[in-house]
């Protein structure tokens, strides 16, 4: 059965909850003052644990004169603290043989850090330092803005990059979920310190927090160190405060109906996208999306990579893929081929798709496909990553936690009608093409 997370205060019913998991592991959830969320899984017989403090703002959350904001506090935040120089934070973790690094999206990032067991209590006051006691020092600022400045370039001289960032704005057009979760290099080059501070301010709050770990750690030592180190850094955790909601799942706001782009690129191959809009991160049939994407072009058996590359030898790489949002999602069928090929490889990946609309999947594809997603489900489990990751998107997306049997056990309940069913509404729903290449006018 699925583990529901509630909102409440501390010390209110469905504050302290406590499941048994797969292999023997056990999750743990404790909501401390000031609303910060805990999470944990422990993991019997591992000697390391992967800690992650998880913020419920992205790219998406960011307002006229603050774009690129949330990138570039991801940066920020390992450049040093009230207490500790950006090199205090480096040789902290490499004194350990740990890693540590940080992840922004659309909507939350994420700072974390993989160490031994006993350099939980280490990483946990590093990263809590860094998310409540940030200096974002005026000088480390601008030499960070050249740097992200240069990881933006580098993005931009990565063609498929280009083509899936080009794509999303394609799909979702002048909308929060349109704009690039890295900034715009106009953007980075002129958001100004104040509006980066304002922002750090805005978002990252006790009631907005979500600490999750997941390895060889003890739940209620977690807990005592995740409040201690937020109080050493300032954060006043109020006892009667609860978390902040979960994102509504309201609108994304006016939609396009469908746009071609073409971006030229000097490259010896071109990029193309074809897709649109899909279901939102919580809708019950997202695991009918996975099924879908697996057969369409999840694998060297998949639909995609049959026809175009094993049949016909048009392309190198083709794949489907889909992403979730609180109100939106996002689906698209890649290739990368010849430029001359662009156009017959588009139609080839629309067929296909129209294709599985068409006619129900057999049983032994269905049954391939669910096998891939059941087997990679197990085998990405086996990572603590994987599990802090699965802790923190199951407490900030869905409000609810699906142990490994579950999430099997709805893959496994899929069948070929619903799959053929949303291949239609996929078929019929307005079209986006981009293609990136060394095209003419």
């Amino acid at each position: 059965m699925p583990l529901n997370l509630p909102l409440v205060a501390p010390g209110s019913p469905g504050a302290e909850l406590v499941v048994g998991q797969d292999g023997g592991a056990a999750v743990r959830r404790t909501v401390l003052p000031g609303g910060v969320r805990v999470l944990s899984e422990h993991m019997p017989g591992l000697r390391s644990a992967t800690v992650g403090a998880w913020v419920g703002v992205g790219s998406r959350d960011e307002t006229s004169g603050h774009f690129g904001s949330t990138h570039f506090l991801e940066h920020l935040l390992f450049k040093g603290t009230a207490r500790r120089t950006a090199m205090d934070i480096a040789e902290a973790f490499d004194a350990v043989g740990g890693e540590a690094n940080a992840a922004t999206g659309k909507e939350h990032t994420c700072y974390y850090a993989r160490v031994l067991d006993t350099d939980v209590p280490m990483a946990v006051d590093v990263i809590a330092d860094m998310v409540t006691s940030a200096r974002l020092d005026v000088d480390e600022l601008e030499t960070e803005r050249g740097v992200i400045l240069e990881e933006l370039a580098m993005n931009d001289d990565d063609p498929s990059d280009v083509a899936h960032e080009q794509f999303a704005t394609a799909v979702f057009g002048d909308t929060p979920l349109g704009r690039p979760i890295g900034g715009t290099p106009q953007a980075i080059r002129s958001v100004p310190r104040d509006a980066v501070w304002e922002h750090y301010r805005e978002h990252y709050r006790p009631d907005t927090l979500v600490v999750t770990a997941a390895g060889g750690v003890d739940h209620d030592a977690l807990c005592a160190q995740v409040e201690a180190a937020l109080t050493a850094g300032g954060w006043a955790l109020d006892p009667g405060s609860a978390p902040a909601g979960r994102r509504a799942a309201g609108t994304t706001g006016p939609v396009p109906s469908g746009t071609e782009l073409t971006v030229r690129r000097p490259t010896e191959q071109a990029n193309v996208i074809v897709g649109g809009t899909c279901l939102n991160a919580t809708d019950d049939r997202r695991f009918v999306l996975s099924v879908l994407t697996a057969a369409l072009g999840g694998g060297m058996s998949s639909r995609l990579f049959q026809e175009i590359r094993e049949k016909r030898g048009l392309a190198y790489s083709t794949y489907a893929f889909a992403s979730g949002h609180a109100d939106a999602g996002l689906f698209g069928l890649y290739a990368g081929c010849t430029p001359a090929k662009v156009d017959e490889v588009t139609a080839l990946m629309v067929v296909e798709l129209e294709r599985m609309a068409d006619t129900p999947m057999g049983a032994p594809e269905l049954a391939r496909s669910i096998g891939q997603l059941c087997g990679g489900l197990v085998l990405g489990m086996e990572e603590t990553g994987a599990r802090m990751s699965r802790l923190g998107k199951a407490e900030l997306v869905h409000g609810e936690l699906l142990d490994v049997d579950e999430s099997l056990a709805r893959i496994r309940s899929v069948t070929a009608q619903q799959v053929q069913e949303l291949a239609g509404e996929l078929a019929a729903a307005p079209r986006s093409v981009v293609r990136v290449g060394p095209f003419g006018d």
